[in-house]
């Protein structure tokens, strides 16, 4: 997945857990919860449509590391070409 896949998988992710939130609108180093003002059920529902639709799996110990939209791009880039 490049970054454009990603981006565009995260927004349609996004939309079905909190439509109001905009992706656009968030720095690529900006938190995505404080961003978006994500609780923690909305960040976990996020974490498991990501991995749903990068089939990717995504261990809890790794969440910290989709925080961010250019953590999110390393981490699915990194682990989807070792998939």
């Amino acid at each position: 997945m490049n970054a454009t896949d990603i981006r565009a998988l995260a927004a349609n992710v996004l939309a079905g857990i909190a439509p109001e939130a905009d992706l656009a609108s968030v720095g690529e180093h900006e938190d995505l919860r404080e961003a978006l003002d994500l609780d923690s059920m909305d960040f976990l529902n996020f974490i498991i449509g990501l991995s749903q639709g990068s089939g990717v799996n995504i261990p809890e110990s790794d969440y910290p590391k989709l925080f961010t939209l250019a953590g999110m791009h390393g981490y699915l880039s990194r682990q989807g070409s070792s998939a």
